[in-house]
């Protein structure tokens, strides 16, 4: 299963890496292209040209000045807490699950789920837009009735894959937890 091509719900190119650590623990990275460069100077170029516009009537400066700084800042915080490069779900057997987001400007997120609050993982679906999509998730114990799911974790909220990669990922969590 390693460096499989698949497509998100958008029909844009993902791929899914399967890397097996040891029989309880295997690590699943799905990752998206790289920011298009091209895409960077149309929208910097297309604010600009708006702004030389605006200052061409105005013949005020700080309209330039400012479309300049609105378009680095813009840029900047896109890089850092929008665009994932890629997301990684950790699946150990005996400990638990590590959910992991890099972005473009090299930000890691990282949150672990104990294997005890863990009660399963699951393919849900939910309605997106004007289509049904299908989300792969960790269901949460809830303390006070073990039998209650109190949480529902999302995985791959940035990549979403579609189903025939959820499914790969899906079998081979199950094939791990059904150990436990």
């Amino acid at each position: 299963m390693e460096g499989e091509a698949f497509t998100d719900i958008n029909g844009n190119a993902i791929s899914l890496d399967c890397q097996n650590h040891s029989g309880s623990c295997r690590e699943f990275t799905v990752s998206s292209p790289k920011m298009s460069i091209g895409k960077v100077i149309v929208y910097t170029c297309c604010v600009w040209l708006l702004a030389y516009a605006v200052f061409f009537v105005t013949e005020n400066t700080a309209v330039l000045s400012g479309a300049i700084l609105i378009t680095l800042v813009g840029m900047m915080l896109h890089i850092h807490f929008v665009k994932v490069d890629h997301e990684s779900l950790l699946v150990i057997g005996s400990l638990g699950i590590q959910v992991s987001s890099n972005f473009a400007s090299g930000r890691e997120t990282t949150t672990f789920i104990e294997m005890s609050k863990i009660k399963d993982i699951v393919i849900n679906e939910a309605i997106y837009m004007h289509q049904i999509i299908y989300y792969l998730c960790v269901l949460l114990k809830d303390p006070t009735e073990p039998t209650a799911v109190s949480c529902v974790v999302p995985l791959f909220q940035s990549s979403k894959p579609r189903l025939n990669c959820l499914v790969k990922v899906y079998k081979s969590c199950q094939e791990i937890l059904s150990k436990c």
